[in-house]
């Protein structure tokens, strides 16, 4: 298995997978969405809320905030010492404590304040509620690390998709070079230079063989490369991009060797 790294940023990471099959492919993906931990807000005390929001919404609206993440930090607390019942290795103590004065005024999630400096809303940004004149909040937050398959909001990824490597191959003997296929190509594949139509940036093809059905029979042709796939990662913010990409393949190397070594005791 390589992985080369295509692209990558703050929130987002592009790679190329090769040496596995699709099996492997989708199960790396799924592992990212169901079984990497990340930190969200899991229980919400409401000590006065004299905004018009219910407190139902209000704690569900809590509980989307995505969370920075340090896995080290923290345990599962299905596998912590207080069997989960809640202490300072798997839980974390985020409040807000907010009243309008003259002015409405709308309460971010820069508003929490955390018991833990590493452990904050990703994004500051966040309107939770917003508060006529004389209203406000006392809140106390119990975040904990989590699982996607318990539920969605402890997912670390926005998205997470692949795709197979495309392959577009121009066959010169049977092209007219009209340029009807680079008017078609949406993602701008296709380019006529020289009087003659040339390919470029094969990676981003999304495959819709529309060049195909524009031009004769076999003057285009779009195949995919066997084994290899394209991965488009976006993190929440609660995992930097690369450790989700880190951590999901260990997990899941891990279940894979779990599965084997029940196999083999058979």
């Amino acid at each position: 298995m390589e992985i080369t790294i295509l692209h990558k940023d703050e929130r987002k990471v592009n790679f190329l997978l090769e040496g596995v099959d699709v099996a492997f492919a989708n199960a790396l993906r799924r592992t990212m969405l169901t079984r990497l931990p990340s930190m969200a807000i899991d229980e919400v005390l409401i000590l006065e809320n004299t905004s018009v929001m219910y407190d139902e919404m209000l704690a569900h609206r809590l509980g989307l905030v995505p969370l920075t993440t340090v896995l080290e930090d923290y345990n599962l607390p299905e596998e912590c010492d207080c069997e989960g019942k809640g202490c300072s290795l798997c839980q974390c103590t985020l409040t807000l404590e907010i009243e309008a004065e003259d002015d409405d005024k709308i309460v971010y999630s820069r508003d929490l304040s955390s018991q833990d400096p590493k452990v904050v809303p990703a994004s500051g940004d966040i309107p939770l509620v917003k508060l006529a004149p004389r209203q406000r909040l006392i809140i106390e937050t119990y975040a904990k690390l989590g699982k996607g398959v318990d539920n969605a909001k402890f997912q670390p990824v926005a998205t997470v998709s692949y795709k197979y490597v495309p392959l577009v191959t121009v066959d010169k003997s049977k092209c007219d070079q009209c340029g009807d296929c680079v008017e078609v190509c949406a993602k701008n594949i296709l380019k006529l230079e020289d009087d003659t139509i040339v390919t470029q940036n094969t990676l981003d093809c999304s495959l819709c063989e529309a060049c195909v059905e524009e031009c004769e029979s076999g003057a285009i042709t779009i195949d995919t490369k066997k084994n290899s796939f394209l991965f488009k990662i976006e993190s929440t913010g609660a995992l930097p991009p690369e450790e989700i990409v880190e951590k999901a393949a260990e997990l899941l190397m891990e279940r894979i060797q779990v599965a084997l070594d029940f196999a083999n005791s058979l």
